[in-house]
C-alpha cells in the first residue's frame, strides 16, 4: 500500500487527524450528561455477585463509627471501578491496615460522568475489552488506547468551558459512593479525596460540589496528580500534593498556565500563599511502575520501599490533616 517514504510519513499526519477527529468528540459525553441523554443514573460495578459485594464492604467498613472517609481515584489506565493494578490493590491494602478507624473506597471509575465502565458501555463496550486484553497480554501499544482516552477525560475536567459540567457529575457519583458506606451528610466525619495522576485533576474539581452538599471537611491527597489551576484548590480545607523528584508526567504542570509560579492570581499560587496547599516532596520516587510511588521493591538493600513511605505519608495526612505542619517531612 505504501510504496515511497513520502507515503509513510503521511502516516503520523493521519494519526494525528484521527487523534484531533477523537479529542473534538469528548466534550460530547460531558454535554450529553448535561442535557440527560443518559439518564440520572448512576452505575456501580455489578461483576461481584453479592456474596462477594458483602465480603468487600466488611473488610472496608470498621465496626466503630468511621474516623474518615477515603476515596481513592485510580490513575489513567483504568477502565472500570473494579480494575486495580496490583499495585494499587497493595497500596490500598497496607492503607486500610494503617488506617483501621477509616473506610477505604476504591470503586470510582473517575474517568466517566456515570461511573459507568468502560467494558459495559452500549456502543463500544467492545473496543474497549479489545484494548484491555491488548494492554494486559500485548501488544501492549494497543493498549495504550485506554490512556488516551481517559486523559482526554482529564483535559475536559480541567476545561474552563466543561469541566464545570464534568466535575459536578463526578461530585455526584462521589456522593452517592459514601452514603453506600453509611456517610451522613450532615455529620463532620471528614472526606480524603485521593487523586492519582490523571485523577488529581478530578479530585480536585469535584470539591466545589462536594462542599455545597456536605457539611463534612474535605481534602484533597494528589499522589503525583495531573492537575490545573481550579477553584477547588480554594475550596477544599487542604490540598497536600505530593511530588516525585523523578516523576517526569509532573511535565504537564507546564501546559496549565495557572500553576506557573508567576501568574499570581491563579487559584494554585493563591492556595500556596494562604498556606490552603502544601507540597511534599517525595525524593527519588518516579511516577509508576518500577521506582514509582507504589513500587514495592526498596530501591536499594536495606532501604524502605517507595509504597511504605508513600503510605506512611499519606496516613500522616489523614491523621493530622488539620495541622498540615505535623506531617512528617519523610519523603
Amino acid at each position: 500500500m505504501f510504496t515511497e517514504w513520502s507515503d509513510l510519513l503521511l502516516l503520523p499526519l493521519v494519526a494525528l487527524i484521527i487523534f484531533l477527529f477523537w479529542a473534538s468528540l469528548t466534550p460530547f459525553e460531558t454535554l450529553g450528561w448535561w442535557a440527560g441523554w443518559f439518564g440520572n443514573a448512576i452505575y456501580h460495578d455489578t461483576a461481584l455477585n453479592e456474596a462477594q459485594e458483602g465480603a468487600n464492604v466488611q473488610k472496608t467498613r470498621p465496626s466503630q463509627p468511621s474516623t474518615a472517609f477515603v476515596l481513592f481515584l485510580s490513575g489513567i489506565g483504568r477502565v472500570s471501578g473494579q480494575t486495580l493494578s496490583y499495585r494499587e490493590q497493595g497500596f490500598l491494602d497496607r492503607l486500610r491496615q494503617r488506617l483501621p478507624g477509616a473506610v477505604v473506597i476504591d470503586n470510582i471509575f473517575p474517568y466517566s460522568v456515570n461511573n459507568l465502565a468502560l467494558t459495559g458501555q452500549p456502543i463500544f463496550a467492545g473496543l474497549w475489552q479489545w484494548a484491555l486484553r491488548r494492554k494486559l497480554e500485548g501488544p501492549a501499544l494497543a493498549g495504550y488506547l485506554i490512556n488516551t482516552r481517559n486523559l482526554l477525560q482529564v483535559a475536559i475536567a480541567a476545561d474552563k468551558r466543561y469541566g464545570p459540567i464534568y466535575n459536578q457529575a463526578m461530585a455526584e457519583v462521589m456522593l452517592d459512593t459514601v452514603m453506600r458506606y453509611d456517610f451522613d451528610p450532615e455529620s463532620e466525619t471528614p472526606i480524603f479525596l485521593i487523586g492519582y495522576s490523571g485523577a488529581g485533576q478530578i479530585a480536585i474539581g469535584a470539591v466545589t460540589y462536594l462542599r455545597e452538599w456536605t457539611k463534612a471537611p474535605i481534602y484533597v491527597i494528589s499522589l503525583g496528580g495531573i492537575f490545573s489551576s481550579d477553584p477547588g484548590l480554594l475550596v477544599a480545607n487542604h490540598v497536600f500534593h505530593l511530588w516525585g523528584t523523578r516523576d517526569k508526567a509532573q511535565i504537564w504542570r507546564f501546559l496549565m498556565p495557572g500553576r506557573w509560579s508567576w501568574i499570581a492570581t491563579s487559584e494554585w499560587n493563591r492556595a500556596l500563599r494562604q498556606g490552603r496547599a502544601t507540597i511534599i516532596r517525595m525524593d527519588g520516587m518516579g511516577h509508576t511502575g518500577r521506582g514509582g510511588y507504589l513500587d514495592r521493591n526498596p530501591p536499594a538493600e536495606g532501604e524502605r520501599s517507595n509504597i511504605d513511605r508513600t503510605v506512611e505519608i499519606i496516613s500522616a495526612i489523614i491523621e493530622q490533616a488539620d495541622h498540615p505542619e505535623r506531617i512528617p517531612r519523610i519523603g
